[in-house]
């Protein structure tokens, strides 16, 4: 993409009224709108990035056997009054609204009910569990206070997987491998090293459900980590009696403030007692289903990487999620530079390598603010100082490294490092 044909700009400055550092800078960087309070509009840049989020994901959950739908945003009230969750008392986050009929609708804030109430048309005998169905949608939640920019917003894509197993033991086995696939998410989207799988409240379904929470000074949350296991506790259930069952101590847990970008949640048979989702078992006895739910916000985990790795210059994006590998900055516009800048455009996404080319008529100082700000992975800068060397200026975002190219170097290293992603 050339740069002067983006029609987003970047700012200096971001909303005053807009408090967190990821959606000051995903605004200032031209990578989302923002509409209102809590709803945010994703532009090329953000769209980019939300898409290979996205994409990481879906790889994971396909990789452990979920199959991917999409259910409706509109929600019937009647399958939510048989679960108890229809009332603003049991959710307090729903947006209602009526048809012109008179009839009242939902916008879904999560799946549970609408999808129990589908897998009755399909599972009906043992041999058609297991299942794992997840998707991609759009939640609506009328969320009280809505101030951590796009990780937490009233209008949000979701991946929801849920699980439906023959037995807790069956059901566990599949928890666990969503946790192992979790973990590779989040260490494929840069995060790894700081998130830990974190025992939270099981609510009334269990006597744990598993966070996954990212150590971050925005975080909203409070957890108490033990470093050599690599899992963590959250504030809410940190007392005597869960840690001996954690066979934790406090003296070797520190705490940190931290955002959660995954749960997953057992559900027992709640939904499936309620919307009778049952199968005949081998003895053709009528047993409910055992499920359990999976949740990651990809923009979520998008403004969480924000957070976490920016810095004082703007947005640091890891390779695997950037919106271009490289960002090529030509400076100056005799026909030279131009000619060797178009040239490299070229045999680059020839290669398959995603490039965003600074082609505009601005100052070498705002080219490299603009470039900081944007935050891809490696800015290549085409000059005359560069033709007359035969080598191009290679700045890494992530450490502020130098390194000098020819193209063919660069490209032999890009691709390389394209394939191992």
């Amino acid at each position: 993409m050339r740069q002067s044909q983006l029609f987003t700009k970047t700012r200096k400055e971001a909303p005053s009224d807009e408090v967190s550092k990821n959606a000051q800078l995903l605004i200032r960087a031209g990578y989302v709108h923002k509409e209102m309070a809590g709803v945010y509009a994703f532009l090329p840049l953000g769209l980019r990035v939300l898409n290979k989020t996205i994409g990481i994901i879906r790889e994971e959950m396909n990789a452990i056997g979920g199959q991917e739908l999409s259910l409706t945003a509109l929600q019937d009230p009647e399958v939510w009054k048989k679960s108890g969750r229809w009332s603003d008392e049991a959710i307090d986050v729903w947006f209602k609204t009526h048809l012109k009929s008179g009839s009242e609708l939902g916008l879904g804030t999560t799946h549970e009910e609408p999808l129990t109430d589908l897998m009755r048309n399909h599972i009906a005998s043992y041999k058609d569990l297991p299942k794992y169905v997840y998707q991609f949608q759009t939640k609506f939640r009328n969320e009280l206070r809505a101030k951590s920019g796009i990780m937490r917003s009233r209008e949000f894509i979701m991946k929801d997987l849920y699980s439906f197993s023959r037995s807790e033991e069956e059901f566990r086995k599949f928890y666990e491998a969503c946790a192992e696939a979790y973990i590779k998410i989040f260490d494929r989207v840069g995060l790894g090293a700081k998130t830990y799988r974190t025992f939270a409240s099981g609510g009334s379904f269990s006597k744990f459900s598993d966070e996954f929470q990212t150590v971050c000074e925005a975080g909203e949350d409070t957890i108490y980590i033990h470093e050599g296991r690599k899992l963590a506790v959250n504030k809410e259930v940190y007392n005597d009696e869960a840690l001996s069952e954690l066979g934790l101590r406090k003296e070797d847990l520190r705490e940190e403030k931290a955002i959660e970008v995954g749960n997953i949640f057992p559900l027992g048979t709640r939904f499936s007692d309620a919307l009778g989702l049952t199968y005949k078992n081998e003895a053709g006895e009528a047993v409910p289903v055992v499920m359990g739910s999976y949740g990651i916000g990809p923009a979520r985990l998008m403004g969480t990487v924000v957070e976490s790795l920016a810095d004082d210059k703007g947005i640091v994006w890891p390779q695997a999620i950037a919106p271009f590998a490289v960002h090529l900055v030509q400076l100056g516009d005799d026909a030279e530079v131009q000619k060797e800048a178009q040239e490299m455009y070229r045999e680059m996404t020839g290669e398959g390598i995603e490039v965003l080319w600074d082609d505009r008529d601005a100052r070498a100082g705002e080219k490299f603010a603009d470039s900081d700000l944007i935050g891809i992975p490696l800015r290549v800068v085409v000059s005359q100082k560069s033709l007359a060397e035969g080598k191009f200026e290679c700045v890494e975002r992530h450490s502020g490294r130098t390194v000098h190219h020819t193209l063919s170097e660069l490209i032999g290293q890009l691709t390389s490092h394209k394939s191992s992603l």
